[in-house]
């Protein structure tokens, strides 16, 4: 998670953000995380939010040079990207809050697509989908061996064949694999014509 550190870093220096607060009225796809706040000690702290006239601006930088990002983009409303350094002060709040959220999105109706515990890391990635064609938000929740917690909220009108595409740009390897087997399953086998031999 180390390159989504960075990125929403590098996304905040680019566009110039602050800590933007967010609409009262959540968007289909938006969770609810409430607010943040650095928690002090010298732990980790970033903060991003990127409105759709942001991503819209970004769409038309990068559309001659790399257009399937473009479209990608401007499917994309808003991306919100949290992560916070875990330490005695918030532990325990935070672990509560990432309870909270799981049954909220349990009661949202977002299908919890990827659960992965192994040895210190706790991911989750979860979609609320519109229908079988559109991908209406994607959230995904990372704690990492009691030191950070990582929260990335991406909502817009996105297909599934760009699962992929949003994952390696947002450097979500759940999101590659699971955009790649979708987009697999969704093109049609080519099968060579069978020649009848002559009787």
């Amino acid at each position: 998670m180390k390159r989504l550190q960075l990125l929403a870093m590098g996304a905040s220096l680019v566009f110039g953000l602050t800590s933007a607060g967010l609409c009262a009225d959540l968007l289909p796809g938006q969770v609810d995380l409430g607010n943040f706040s650095p928690s002090g000690g010298g732990s980790d702290f970033v903060e991003v939010n990127l409105s759709g006239s942001l991503i819209s601006l970004a769409a038309r930088i990068v559309e001659k040079e790399e257009p399937d990002v473009a479209r990608l983009l401007n499917t994309v409303q808003l991306v919100r990207v949290n992560v916070i350094g875990l330490n005695e002060d918030n532990r325990g709040d935070l672990k509560e809050r990432i309870e909270k959220i799981r049954k909220e999105l349990d009661k949202g109706k977002w299908e919890r697509i990827v659960i992965a515990q192994k040895e210190d890391q706790d991911v989750g990635v979860y979609l609320k989908t519109r229908d079988k064609d559109t991908v209406q938000g994607v959230f995904v929740m990372v704690t990492e061996a009691q030191q950070q917690a990582v929260f990335v909220n991406v909502v817009g009108d996105i297909k599934p064949e760009q699962l992929a595409l949003l994952g390696e740009k947002l450097h979500i390897d759940p999101l590659k694999k699971i955009g790649k087997v979708t987009h697999k399953e969704e093109q049609p086998e080519h099968k060579e014509p069978v020649e009848e031999k002559d009787k």
